[in-house]
């Protein structure tokens, strides 16, 4: 098994670029997968989950191949979020596992909420998934207790090496993890340089930033707060949810929306040098954008302004496919809990 492992990294790094067209082709196929046969949308998730997980694995085994090459150089420094999760993550072992668990249930959680659909009545597959988010909240936890910074998402590092910079393997070094080799000599040097011993000053673009302190401040008092009502909001909410009576009112959807402004107003104004925190709060902003697709929003509004959209674009060339797109993908916002969550 060891030895398939070392084969497949191996594997990996010689193709590392035709593997990610072919995860960004497969993810193009799952959003086309939807109302085209019998439970569509179950093949469509699980080939999603699938490649979601494959990629983190992917991501782990090159960011340990640049990491064994002291001859690669990127061509931009990594993203503040980057640097911020990596960090965390070599240093504090229960802050790795963490982010890694909390990313497999963000990946498969909607699958599996098509299998309970599919199995299981209605009341159980409310109570697994208020399982499944309260699993998240011990977690989240975890991994604010560890940073004592606001929570990043996703708490992993992104992929940020660029297939098409990394090296080649070597044909004589581990088959693992491969450092590359130049494969033939470097070019001389030209007349006109070789009694230059001035080195020229290296591009700003390939250079690191310095360390900064963007995210060295720990949280105060109300911004704790803010990140626990931030944490507690999804759980609160599918609590409220797995109630038929409170389900069929708009009450779910006014203390879900009254929680998230809550934590809104009471979490700290990240400052102009602490860029990362800016990011993130930017991201949770634009994510009450899909309070549009919940309760009642989605019922009495959304959904009906969607339906006009599919029936006007029908009368025009080209336009015409996103009309089928919209009515297969409507009834899946009516059906799943996870297919609009944050």
């Amino acid at each position: 098994m060891p030895s398939a492992l070392s084969h497949y990294e191996s594997f990996l790094i010689r193709n590392v670029s035709t593997i990610s067209s072919l995860e960004s082709t497969f993810r193009g196929v799952t959003w086309l997968l939807p109302g085209r046969f019998k439970d569509a949308e179950l093949v469509s998730e699980a080939m999603s989950a699938s490649l979601n997980a494959l990629s983190m694995y992917h991501d782990t085994l090159l960011a340990r191949a640049v990491e064994s090459e002291p001859k690669y150089k990127p061509l931009l420094p990594p993203s503040f979020h980057s640097r911020f999760t990596r960090a965390w993550a070599e240093n504090y072992a229960r802050y790795k596992w963490a982010a890694r668990a909390l990313e497999l249930i963000r990946f498969v959680e909607l699958l599996l909420e098509m299998g309970l659909q599919r199995k299981v009545a209605a009341k159980s597959r409310w109570r697994a998934i208020a399982a499944l988010e309260a699993l998240k909240v011990v977690l989240k936890f975890t991994l604010l207790r560890i940073t004592r910074r606001p929570l990043m998402s996703p708490p992993i590092p992104e992929r940020d090496i660029d297939p098409e910079n990394l090296p080649p393997p070597s044909a004589h070094s581990s088959p693992t993890l491969a450092p590359s080799s130049l494969g033939s000599s470097p070019p001389g040097t030209p007349e006109h340089l070789r009694n230059n011993h001035e080195p020229l000053p290296p591009h700003p673009l390939l250079t690191a930033p310095p360390p900064t302190n963007r995210t060295s401040l720990a949280l105060t008092t109300s911004s704790w707060i803010a990140e626990g009502i931030y944490i507690l909001r999804p759980l609160i909410y599918v609590l409220l949810l797995s109630s038929d009576r409170e389900r069929k009112s708009g009450r779910p959807l006014m203390v879900s929306l009254a929680l998230e402004l809550l934590s809104r107003n009471l979490r700290r104004t990240p400052s102009n040098s602490s860029a990362l925190e800016r990011q993130e709060y930017a991201r949770r902003d634009r994510d009450l954008f899909w309070y549009l697709f919940r309760g009642s929003i989605w019922e009495s509004w959304t959904r009906p302004k969607l339906e006009s959209l599919a029936d006007a674009s029908a009368q025009w060339p080209i336009l015409n496919i996103l009309g089928p797109f919209l009515r297969d993908w409507m009834p899946l916002v009516d059906e799943y809990y996870y297919y609009t969550s944050t």
